[in-house]
């Protein structure tokens, strides 16, 4: 069973934000793949901030992204970039942590305008973490996220059509990266 870390960069478990990871988590679980959701606003912030690599919290994150087949990277979108506290976690991670995974970054924004963050702001940073295999990202815009009765939310059918065939896809080559991966070093 493939094992995917999503690590979120919102700041609150009560924003759109959410509702894109409720339809990401509800899409990865349909295979049986085992998922771990990083919220690293939970994480604390002290330690984050100053890089502290002796806190249990810290160090346990690093892990679970470590010992992950595939981790997907969801952000808001601020000032035209990626929310500064997933800019945090990104910075504690070690160089080459992604080699070898599958990453699918997703981003939340408030226009079009700042589409373009997925491949010349967070790109970058998860290749320079040693990613090769990058699936195309999907950019989901605010108002395509409707929030609804106890916190919780619904998106509009282009966003759900974008996201489903963005996933349908990382899943796929999750399970040939984990077959040729066991195949080779069985």
């Amino acid at each position: 069973m493939a094992k995917i870390t999503i690590v979120t960069g919102g700041n609150s478990i009560h924003s759109r934000l959410t509702g894109v990871l409720n339809h990401v988590q509800r899409g990865l679980e349909e295979d049986g793949t085992e998922l771990d959701v990083i919220q690293v606003h939970q994480l604390p912030s002290n330690a984050l901030l100053t890089a502290d690599f002796s806190n249990e919290e810290i160090v346990e994150a690093i892990e679970r992204v470590k010992v992950s087949d595939g981790v997907v990277f969801l952000t808001p979108v601020y000032k035209a970039a990626y929310s500064g506290i997933l800019k945090t976690f990104l910075d504690l991670l070690p160089q080459k942590v992604l080699q070898g995974k599958a990453v699918l970054p997703l981003a939340l924004g408030g226009t079009y305008g700042h589409l373009l963050v997925l491949d010349y702001a967070l790109k970058p940073v998860i290749q320079n973490l040693g990613a090769t295999v990058i699936h195309t990202g999907v950019f989901v815009l605010d108002k395509q996220v409707m929030k609804q009765e106890e916190n919780q939310y619904a998106l509009d059918l282009e966003a759900v059509t974008r996201l489903n065939s963005a996933l349908a896809l990382y899943k796929k080559s999750i399970g040939g990266r984990i077959d040729v991966y066991h195949t080779q070093h069985s």
